[in-house]
């Protein structure tokens, strides 16, 4: 019995050995075959072609290509990662028709939403909320800030960097970052998308937000984040943006008003029905003529306080 269990074994291991020479064949032939690349539509892997068909044609943009962040994904899944025709789709009836531009898809004669969605097809887990922002409903694409082939700006593929890239649309807001105070953006210090995500969020201006969902403005101011025992309830209902003006101001500290008096006196009057209670008292029981000192210098503590109600020291 143990002679017959011997011998099969050895028959089977046999067959085994005898068969591997023709199945590795087979593996290795395959994974030679040009694949569909992840991510696009098509379901027939015959239509694509390979980059290096590509480059016959297109030798200038295949060369730039090496210092493009895409390329090393174009390295893996055996070399069919981020190619050629994970963008432009397949290639066969391209170049089978002599260079056909109508056979292939084309970012410049293509929508906005159709450029998108082909970005989207890779980018939308790291960019989820572009199609309902502000950006998007504009008509701007992807291609409106990055391009694959003429970026000028790091591994983000922008067309210019920051902020030179956001003030061709806002013009508007470059003049306040010449201002006397303002946050150092021309300076390099700081980006516009630091503050702002121009991809969509769900806050105003595409702001974006810390882990607790308060204002950006504490990721670098923390010490006034709280939580404190006595808030100041502007701070929490209208945001650091109603006595600050977050790009420039010509007042120190950013305020929107050059008297530190008349800021708090906005709210903190007689003539406000809207602040009544112990914790937000009317307003002040002294002179608030200029030969007084401003409301700051007793109440120095205006983010919040542990300590005092009135946010005293």
């Amino acid at each position: 019995m143990r002679r017959l269990l011997l011998c099969m074994a050895l028959i089977g291991l046999l067959a085994g050995l005898s068969g591997i020479g023709p199945v590795s064949a087979a593996a290795e032939k395959k994974q030679q075959q040009v694949v569909a690349p992840p991510g696009t539509a098509s379901a027939n892997s015959s239509d694509y072609i390979g980059s290096e068909v590509c480059a016959t044609c297109h030798a200038a943009e295949v060369k730039k290509f090496s210092a493009n962040p895409h390329s090393d994904l174009a390295l893996t899944h055996g070399g069919k990662g981020a190619t050629c025709e994970g963008c432009h789709g397949p290639g066969k009836a391209h170049v089978e028709s002599g260079g056909d531009k109508t056979k292939i898809f084309q970012f410049t004669q293509a929508s906005p939403a159709q450029v998108s969605s082909k970005c989207l097809g890779c980018h939308a887990g790291v960019h989820p909320n572009f199609d309902r922002s502000p950006h998007a409903k504009a008509g701007l694409s992807c291609t409106t800030c990055h391009s694959n082939h003429s970026f000028q700006s790091g591994t983000q593929l922008l067309k210019a960097s920051q902020p030179k890239l956001c003030y061709t649309c806002h013009t508007d807001v470059k003049p306040a970052f010449a201002a006397p105070f303002h946050h150092r953006v021309d300076e390099g210090l700081l980006k516009c998308s630091d503050c702002h995500d121009p991809h969509g969020t769900f806050q105003p201006t595409q702001l974006r937000s810390t882990a607790d969902q308060n204002a950006i403005c504490t990721k670098c101011h923390s010490e006034k984040a709280g939580p404190f025992v006595y808030e100041h309830p502007v701070v929490k209902v209208e945001g650091c943006t109603a006595c600050h003006s977050p790009h420039g101001s010509q007042n120190p500290r950013l305020l929107n008003e050059s008297n530190v008096n008349t800021l708090c006196l906005q709210c903190h009057s007689a003539t406000n029905p809207g602040v009544s209670d112990a914790l937000s008292p009317q307003g002040p029981v002294h002179n608030q003529s200029a030969q007084f000192v401003v409301c700051t210098n007793c109440h120095t503590q205006i983010h919040g306080s542990n300590a005092s109600s009135v946010f005293f020291k």
